[in-house]
């Protein structure tokens, strides 16, 4: 830990030189406009946004991408506490007493304590990855291939089980993130997979183009359809929380951090758990939880804290094990890959300025998110209210010039309208687009150390279970994917009974 300690100091020898500060300023800025604007969030907004990155160095270029990431997670938080509107999903449970707050005249206090839980949760998880992080990557660097199958098909089951209503669904949706993942160059034989003749699809499909298409365009799309305009905005005054509720605010806090720490490492558990959980918890351990729904404080501090607490713990497996464990991770993920760094266990070893360089900006940026959101609340509330007619045109063009700088490319064009409209149709059957694109990413990964496992294997496939680590992960796999199972029959059941008796 104490090696972690000096390591981290020439970290923020990087983070602190001006041109990662400002591209540190640029991202949680950017980040706060996108979490403000409701139907973007920081899975549209980074995945958008990944094509300005281009031509930067790698440091910078990550530096920028995670500060729109936790800038949007801050972003949210204040349309759904001022006009009952979040600006992404996370933001879902903040709504239920934040406007209730703003309702009573106390919007000030409740982005308040909204802040400044969101800082301890965002601090205390980047401490985590500091000084867990390399613990949790020298672990892993005793695993070989067979481990690395193993970690990563957990981490596609989880995912496929935990997001979405419908496993169903969210097996639909890991097969086809494979299938794309499988166009192009096989990995041992050199033959092309998929191509149907096309030089372009020899390349393979470029993580970009797939991202914006699937989270921009279909988003446009969608909120296209039935676009929510945001009224007036109430006047925020008194951002600090009364005398008497700094305790319990804390204490909200305090709990919110660690339910957020616990599932931002488990792939699939996205934010929206973790706020929800934590809302679920305030409310069972309240001396009167009837003042819940009216305007509780802690029903704002809970969600918000445990929300970045969860940001920040995501990071922990995608830097020591390359696991994305919710969909931003997987953006994040690709923009590694596509500057040329593989997340893992030897991320630590190989680019040890790159990761602590990152890690010192999180410090340095969720400060300058708490000193931008306070005293400038009423200016990013306005931002909400730009019309839609207005707004949609300018993101529109963004994708498709953003997309051509890719390559100079009209096929990468073409592509990622074709992926827009895919992932407009998943959504409107409620196919999980985050199951698809984590395959997509991990897919040749997966396949690779499976070819891997199998090219050092007497046994084939018994090579999986006769790794005493590897056996372990894919049992417990194995237990994800049977009470999944489980729990869709059960509900399918209780559906039909429910039918039945109606």
């Amino acid at each position: 830990m104490i090696d972690s300690f000096f390591l981290l100091l020439d970290g923020f020898a990087t983070a602190l030189t001006w041109s990662n500060l400002l591209y540190c300023f640029i991202g949680v800025m950017l980040g706060m406009i996108i979490g403000v604007l409701p139907g973007l969030g920081p899975v549209s907004g980074t995945a958008l946004l990944i094509p300005i990155t281009f031509g930067m160095e790698p440091v910078s270029a990550i530096i920028m991408l995670s500060g729109i990431f936790y800038g949007s997670m801050y972003g949210g938080t204040i349309t759904s506490v001022l006009v009952n509107v979040p600006g992404e999903a996370a933001s879902v449970i903040t709504c239920i007493d934040g406007y209730e707050m703003t309702k009573n005249g106390r919007a000030g206090a409740a982005l308040g304590v909204a802040a400044i839980g969101s800082f301890i949760g965002g601090i205390v998880a980047v401490v985590a990855l500091t000084f867990f992080g390399p613990i949790l990557a020298d672990v892993a660097l005793n695993f070989g291939p067979p481990e690395f199958f193993a970690i990563m098909l957990l981490g596609m089951l989880m995912i496929v089980a935990l997001m979405g209503k419908s496993l169903v669904r969210g097996m639909i949706a890991a097969v086809l993130g494979l299938v794309f993942a499988m166009i192009g160059q096989d990995l041992v034989s050199g033959e092309y997979r998929f191509t149907f003749g096309s030089l372009e699809l020899m390349e393979g499909i470029d993580f970009a183009v797939m991202a914006m298409g699937l989270f921009g365009i279909s988003e446009i799309l969608l909120n296209a359809e039935k676009p929510t305009q945001i009224g007036n905005v109430p006047k925020v005054k008194g951002l600090l929380p009364r005398k008497g509720e700094w305790s319990p605010t804390l204490k909200s806090a305090g709990r919110g951090t660690g339910i957020g720490m616990i599932l931002g490492m488990i792939p699939g558990a996205n934010s929206i758990i973790a706020s929800t959980f934590s809302y679920m918890l305030e409310k069972k351990v309240a001396k009167d939880p009837s003042r819940f729904g009216k305007g509780a404080i802690e029903g704002v501090a809970g969600p918000e804290t445990a929300n970045n607490a969860h940001s920040g713990a995501a990071l922990i497996p995608l830097f020591s094990l390359g696991l994305p464990s919710s969909p931003t991770m997987a953006v994040i993920l690709g923009a590694f890959i596509m500057h040329g760094l593989t997340p893992g266990p030897a991320l630590f070893t190989k680019n040890p300025d790159f990761v602590w360089g990152l890690i010192a900006s999180m410090f340095i940026g969720n400060a300058l998110l708490l000193i931008l959101n306070l005293p400038l609340v009423g200016m990013w509330a306005k931002i909400a209210m730009i019309p839609y007619k207005l707004l949609y045109p300018i993101i529109l063009m963004v994708i498709l010039i953003g997309t051509y700088s890719l390559k100079g490319s009209l096929w990468d064009v073409g592509m990622m309208l074709v992926f827009g409209i895919i992932g407009y149709l998943m959504k409107k059957l409620d196919i999980p687009m985050s199951a698809m694109i984590v395959t997509f990413i991990l897919g040749s990964q997966l396949e690779s150390s499976m070819l891997q496992s199998l090219s050092i294997s007497t046994e084939g496939f018994l090579i999986f279970l006769t790794r005493p680590i590897s056996a372990v992960i894919l049992i417990i796999a194995f237990i994800v994917f049977a009470l999944s199972i489980f729990s869709g029959v059960k509900n399918k059941r209780g559906k039909l009974a429910a039918d039945v008796e109606m």
